[in-house]
């Protein structure tokens, strides 16, 4: 795990942050923004839409991973920094996986399924054939704001 965030870490996050805003205001989604980095430029991005498309798998990590293959042309990804407001869950960590990032920068934890380390060790299980580096906690306390006002504001 790396100690210190850069300031491009706290660029891509902010990215991220307004994807997690723009499922909320312009989708009425869970608020979750997600943005894949190589070599310092945006490569994909997605934000929550399992609501509106009635998909369970349309979660923000797999929108940018989508997203970064359509423009990449491939299925793996090497050398990349994914940067996600919520600490991915056992799918989208498995997605991550296999897609072969290099690094996750995630900002609030996710205590109910969070599989970097809170709930499950999915991300960062030793047996996997590809290490991912993570770290979390880069604006968490703004990104879990907006999560506990959106369910607040639904219940």
């Amino acid at each position: 795990m790396v100690d210190a965030f850069t300031t491009d870490d706290q660029r891509f996050m902010q990215h991220a942050l307004d994807l997690a805003l723009h499922a909320q205001d312009e989708h009425e989604e869970v608020p979750v923004g997600a943005v894949l980095v190589l070599d310092g430029l945006i490569v994909g991005e997605g934000w929550n839409h399992s609501i509106t498309a009635h998909d369970p798998s349309a979660h923000a990590e797999i929108a940018a991973l989508r997203d970064a293959g359509r423009n990449l042309r491939n299925y793996r990804f090497p050398g990349t920094t994914l940067y996600v407001t919520l600490e991915p869950c056992v799918m989208c960590a498995g997605a991550i996986v296999h897609a072969r990032i290099a690094r996750v920068v995630y900002a609030a934890v996710d205590p109910k399924t969070g599989a970097a380390g809170s709930v499950f060790d999915t991300l960062i299980s030793p047996l996997h054939n590809h290490r991912v580096a993570v770290q979390g906690g880069l604006r968490s306390a703004q990104a879990g704001e907006l999560l506990r006002e959106f369910f607040r504001r639904r219940r």
